[in-house]
């Protein structure tokens, strides 16, 4: 996930097993800068212990320092700059994509035997659905009109007689319970997306808040994303 793709990891075959009621989503903002081997560290503990009953499902929002990671689908040669920042495999779907200072990405560790999260019957094309209209009405209470693109993951905006990824999603789903998540750019070094094919895609570049004329800040993105959050899964953060 800054996060590129989709998932292409195979769906879970079994039915999701019955787990104590769940609680409150836990929102989780971290101020500073989080390395990525502590990110997914602390989401493989987090996703154990909402399998276990033991901790709640959990939201949450932070900023990485400049890094390149590997989704499942990355190929070699999409990766230009490979001595430039750290480059990390992950095990979400997509390629290769940024993160950055600037850029907020937000990891979703949900239960989706939840009905709230892809509305029943533990839908995972329909959570990615739910996912990019978080996104979509997100960026329209910043001002940006996103859309969706059939064949290309992420949230996409016109630029000209061109257009632009704003946003990026790319989960992974263990025991029917989610993480990785979405990205959106708000003001990240574009020229940080050089050393990289982003998603795969060179038809195509990528924009931000910032360059869209559009300069929020990270607290402000936070607020679009929360709101937004509570009016397609009905849950408050």
């Amino acid at each position: 996930m800054g996060v590129t793709g989709l998932m292409d990891q195979p769906f879970p075959s079994s039915a999701p097993a019955v787990r104590p009621a769940p609680g409150p989503v836990e929102l989780r903002v971290s101020e500073a800068p989080v390395a990525y081997p502590d990110a997914v560290a602390f989401m493989e503990e987090r996703i154990a212990a909402i399998r276990a009953g033991t901790a709640p499902e959990c939201v949450w929002f932070l900023e990485h320092p400049p890094l390149y990671t590997a989704g499942t689908s990355a190929k070699a040669a999409d990766l230009l700059a490979p001595n430039r920042f750290p480059v990390y495999a992950t095990g979400r779907g997509g390629e290769y994509t940024y993160h950055g200072p600037g850029q907020r990405v937000v990891y979703v560790m949900l239960d989706l035997s939840r009905p709230n999260w892809s509305g029943g019957g533990t839908d995972v094309r329909r959570f990615v659905h739910n996912l990019e209209e978080w996104l979509i009405r997100a960026l329209e209470k910043l001002g940006v009109t996103g859309e969706r693109r059939e064949g290309r993951i992420g949230i996409w905006v016109r630029r000209g007689l061109g257009e632009d990824k704003v946003a990026a999603l790319g989960i992974r789903v263990r025991h029917w319970i989610t993480f990785h998540g979405i990205a959106l750019n708000v003001a990240p070094s574009l020229e940080h997306f050089s050393g990289i094919v982003p998603c795969g895609i060179s038809a195509h570049g990528v924009t931000s808040l910032r360059d869209l004329g559009r300069p929020a800040t990270m607290a402000d993105a936070d607020i679009a994303l929360r709101a937004a959050f509570t009016e397609v899964f009905g849950v408050d953060l």
